[in-house]
């Protein structure tokens, strides 16, 4: 069984992880940095640039002992080569060049929306594609057209805070640690969701967009007063569960009713949803209890990669079946997303 490597590092996670050519997860090693970003209470491009720089090495190292594997028995490197942090994306692809050229072996370079998409479908006996593709993460909350894993077209996305922005923002004002999505998804067990009514920003049928930076403000002004009037310089402890809770139900009510928006506009009966933000117990629930009554297939990434991570690069496969690869002079698309991709 042939074996490739993937390398992820296009934000704040080193990444890497040995795939077999049945889409078997050998390994799937993921360093995490948000200790040394906890006390900014999001991501720091140069932090995360250099953590990379000490990490890719060891991190790479383990995913191959993990996945009893050598460097001879790889027959392709794959790697995240955008959207994302441009510092962050350069250190995982010289990592991949240097591991492609020395051992003469084809790069496969990856976009980081289309592997969270194929990471709904690993597992699966039959592929996932064609679907309603939908990531909402820290960077992106944006809806697909998935003709096929390499065949996918935007057809909505966010006009400011993505899904993922907008957990971390309400977590400060919250003062909940970061990242916020655990946080908030933790405090708001104790919280009533219907205690304060708070905005679903363009849930009509002519907004196919999303946008949470009304939202965000007005979690903001429930916390601490609106403007002209008595303001509070932090938000009550014991207004924070039912906050956490009303704030978690709004993004979950918008999403999720873009998603059956998508679903009826392109006629697909499936759905495939993955990002940090899939992880969330609550949006789950809300996801699953949506296909049920619409009779759509729900294909959503196990939380463990949900997250960023080597693994759903994966994907990597079906560029090799086509006889796509790179060339050792490739570059980084840093920019957060690209209208359409036919690869």
């Amino acid at each position: 069984m042939r074996k490739l490597l993937a390398i992820e590092s296009s934000c704040d996670e080193t990444s890497a992880a040995v795939v077999a050519e049945d889409r078997t997860i050998l390994s799937n090693i993921v360093a995490s940095q948000h200790e040394l970003h906890f006390d900014f209470g999001g991501v720091v491009p140069e932090i995360a640039s250099r953590a990379h720089v000490r990490r890719i090495i060891p991190v790479i190292e383990e995913a191959l002992k993990a996945a009893d594997t050598d460097l001879k028995e790889l027959c392709a490197v794959a790697v995240t080569s955008e959207p994302g942090l441009v510092g962050s994306l350069l250190v995982g692809l010289t990592a991949a060049k240097t591991l492609a050229m020395s051992l003469d072996i084809p790069l496969v370079t990856v976009d980081h929306i289309d592997a969270h998409i194929y990471a709904c479908g690993m597992g699966q006996q039959e592929s996932a594609f064609p679907c309603v593709g939908f990531v909402v993460s820290g960077g992106h909350t944006n809806l697909y057209d998935c003709r096929s894993a390499t065949d996918t077209t935007l057809i909505a996305g966010t006009t400011d805070d993505a899904a993922g922005e907008a957990f971390d923002k309400v977590a400060r004002i919250l003062h909940l640690p970061y990242p916020g999505g655990p946080s908030i998804q933790k405090a708001a067990e104790k919280g009533d969701p219907t205690s304060y009514q708070l905005p679903r920003p363009m849930m009509r049928a002519d907004k196919p967009h999303f946008s949470f930076s009304g939202l965000k403000t007005a979690v903001l002004y429930a916390a601490r007063g609106v403007p002209g009037t008595e303001q509070l310089d932090h938000t009550p402890e014991e207004c924070v569960p039912n906050l956490a809770a009303s704030f978690q139900a709004a993004v979950s009510d918008v999403l999720v009713f873009k998603c059956r928006q998508a679903l009826k506009k392109l006629g697909y009966k499936r759905l495939c949803v993955g990002g940090g933000v899939a992880a969330n117990q609550h949006f789950r629930e809300q996801l699953t209890d949506m296909c049920r009554r619409h009779r759509v297939e729900l294909l959503i990434a196990p939380p463990e990669l949900c997250t960023d991570n080597a693994a759903m690069a994966a994907i990597a496969w079906e560029y090799l079946e086509q006889g796509k690869t790179a060339n050792l002079d490739a570059d980084v698309l840093p920019g957060l997303v690209r209208p359409h991709v036919s690869r």
